[in-house]
């Protein structure tokens, strides 16, 4: 027991005495550390550094030798509840040598060195083998205090200053002063950028940043070792520590000032570093990367060598993104490069304009407002350009005529209404897309919004006259497509009447042409006689009307004549008397306004007699189904007598009636002779019958 308690005190005074030179040994190279770094900094405060010769750098930069460490425990297998056995640092070097601080250890001896701290300076000071740096700045860079780095970025500024003095005036391939910048600019991005103590990280950042500064009164060298410094900064905007991608901003900061233009070779590299700190969730790290962003577009501004076609792929993918920043970002540089003299965007205004619209949904309205006066600025640039690319933008601008968003489809409406008014096309460059156009005006024609009305009808009614009055050749087959699936699916009253106004000027306008689209355009137009709406039902009378009509040339002029084509009048009367065989209450409430727009529109002497001619045959061919019964037969004749003794639109048939019935001598192959003639014949056979 006695043994026991000996031991336990001879482990305990034995470790004592360890802790104790541990202690004392950090203390002094901490203070040897800060004396040093002390003076240094004084000397460069009073006195520019001189230039140091290359075997001085080489001096001062010489490692210590390599020590390998173990970890060895007590030799002590006593075990205590109040002692715990702490592992120590043991040099294996053998009698006779000289460790960093200077001591020799004996033979047979161990040399006992500070525990964590001083491994950590160790460690630097082994991956310090070949750096020009000294070894104090080394470890001044990766210490945890800010003064401390900070100093050390000083010298390093100091260093490369004085290297770059002499490079400058040598042969960059055989220089030693060169190799030792790009060593020292080596070191800092694989030593400390990526080390695992966010404290050298930052060293390293720092460190970078001073060497571009040490670089900047040699315009020759910036260039060369640019690329060099760029990379590891923005490796480093990805580090999981926020202050890291703070100091990060801050070093690439000072360096694309140093660089200035040079960075243009760069500029992709550093607009996506940029973009995504400036979607970092650290405020301080936002406002770093906002500070950047401004000094880059300062730059740009300032160049004649920036190349958008380079910048352009990397516009269009950002510009999809939804992240507010990026947006921001993203319609911030178009923005300031359509400010730009030398360049003009305008010329790639279909690469990123469907972006710029989709802003417009944006939940934010910094976002919005700045989209709108971006969109804004392009559209004026539009009235005065001479050269303009309509195909794409258009097939643009009617996609976005179908968002959901009213501030999009108002947008977009505006800018169709600007393209149908362009000075320079006249409206000649927009026929091939006139399809297009007409599709997105007539969707928004209906459009909830009032304003967003008014400026599609403007717009409909603009194009319409511009189709109308052109003397260029235009494709109609894809127009009266789309103008029958409008009048097929739409259900509004505005939509069927802007599409029937557009069929009629297309008859007048291009009758011959329009004859092999009648049968496709006439089971919508009769379908449209049963619309709740009268001007719907009107309208589309008048459009059978102009069917019924057709062109003749005059003889010795270049004028054409609308006269009655009998083949296509008897046609579209047939037609509406088979709707109102099949719809009998269509007959009751709207057979007499169609009729009597009928007689209006053409003869009221031919519709009755095309009418009564039809009708008179409704018992030759009862078994095929064009037939009518006699029942019908009869609604309809009661119907036309009403309308022909009431209507104010008949009152010349009736005078022709009067005077044909007053007893006058008519002539035996007058029409009024001949129906009379057939309407005897029809009363007698019908006698017989009964």
């Amino acid at each position: 027991r006695k043994q026991s308690q000996k031991q336990v005190q001879s482990y305990s005074r034995e470790e004592h005495q360890q802790y104790v030179m541990q202690r004392q040994m950090q203390q002094e190279e901490q203070e040897e550390t800060h004396q040093a770094m002390k003076k240094a900094a004084s000397s460069r405060s009073q006195v520019e550094p001189q230039p140091v010769t290359v075997q001085q750098h080489q001096q001062q930069s010489r490692p210590v030798q390599n020590q390998n460490y173990q970890l060895v425990e007590p030799q002590n297998n006593l075990k205590s509840s109040n002692h715990v056995k702490k592992p120590v640092l043991v040099s294996t070097k053998s009698a006779g040598s000289a460790d960093s601080s200077g001591a020799v250890s004996s033979t047979g001896s161990s040399k006992v060195q500070p525990n964590a701290a001083f491994a950590m300076t160790q460690k630097a000071q082994n991956d310090a083998k070949g750096s020009p740096l000294p070894q104090v700045v080394y470890r001044a860079l990766g210490d945890r205090s800010y003064e401390k780095r900070k100093n050390a970025a000083l010298e390093i500024e100091a260093l490369v200053k004085s290297l770059a003095e002499i490079a400058a005036t040598s042969n960059p391939s055989t220089s030693q002063e060169h190799k030792m910048i790009e060593l020292l600019i080596q070191s800092l991005a694989s030593d400390f950028c990526p080390a695992m103590n966010a404290h050298f990280r930052k060293g390293g950042l720092i460190g970078l940043a001073a060497t571009a500064i040490g670089l900047m009164p040699q315009e020759g060298l910036k260039d060369i070792y640019l690329a060099s410094l760029i990379k590891p900064v923005l490796n480093c905007f990805d580090d999981p520590e926020p202050r890291v991608r703070y100091y990060a901003c801050e070093s690439l900061y000072n360096i694309v000032k140093v660089a200035r233009g040079s960075i243009l070779a760069y500029f992709n590299k550093i607009f996506e570093g940029v973009a995504t700190v400036l979607a970092d969730t650290d405020e301080e790290v936002r406002d770093g990367a906002n500070l950047l962003d401004r000094l880059v577009k300062d730059i740009v501004t300032e160049s004649d060598e920036f190349s958008v076609d380079k910048f352009l792929p990397l516009l269009q993918n950002y510009i999809r993104r939804t992240n507010p920043y990026i947006r921001q970002l993203v319609v911030g540089w178009i923005t300031v490069l359509d400010g730009i003299p030398d360049v003009c965007l305008i010329d790639y205004l279909p690469d990123f304009l469907d972006g710029l619209f989709n802003m417009l949904s944006d939940s934010n309205l910094e976002i919005r407002q700045a989209a709108d006066s971006a969109l804004s600025e392009f559209l004026r640039e539009i009235r005065n350009s001479e050269v303009l690319e309509f195909g794409p933008i258009v097939n643009i601008l009617v996609f976005q005529c179908q968002s959901k968003e009213r501030l999009i489809r108002l947008t977009s409406v505006t800018w169709l209404s600007e393209l149908i008014h362009h000075p320079d096309s006249g409206g000649d460059k927009l026929l091939p897309f006139h399809a297009g156009v007409l599709s997105a005006i007539l969707n928004c024609i209906s459009d909830t919004e009032v304003e967003i009305r008014k400026v599609s009808e403007r717009s409909n009614g603009d194009l319409l006259a511009l189709i109308r009055d052109t003397k260029h050749d235009f494709e109609l087959r894809i127009l009266v497509e789309t103008l029958t699936k409008k009048l097929a699916d739409k259900d509004d009253v505005p939509t069927k009447m802007a599409t029937l106004k557009w069929v009629n000027m297309l008859l007048e306008k291009r009758r011959r042409d329009m004859d092999s689209f009648i049968n496709n355009l006439m089971p919508v137009l009769l379908q449209l006689l049963s619309d709740q709406s009268d001007g719907v039902v009107l309208l589309t009378v008048q459009v059978l009307s102009r069917i019924s009509l057709s062109e003749i040339d005059r003889q010795g002029t270049s004028s054409r004549e609308k006269v009655r084509d009998e083949e296509q009048f008897e046609m579209v009367i047939k037609s509406i008397l088979k709707l109102f065989r099949d719809d009998r209450r269509l007959l009751e409430t709207r057979g007499s306004l169609i009729v009597r727009r009928l007689c209006v529109l053409l003869n009221a002497k031919s519709v009755y007699l095309v009418m009564a001619d039809i009708i008179s045959s409704y018992d030759l061919s009862p078994e095929s189904g064009e037939s009518f019964t006699l029942e019908f037969v009869a609604t309809m004749v009661q119907t036309l007598n009403l309308i022909l003794l009431t209507a104010s639109e008949l009152y010349n048939l009736r005078q022709l009636l009067e005077e044909s019935f007053a007893g006058e001598i008519l002539d035996e192959g007058s029409t009024t002779s001949i129906n009379r003639s057939r309407t005897e014949k029809y009363n007698a056979k019908k006698r017989r019958r009964k």
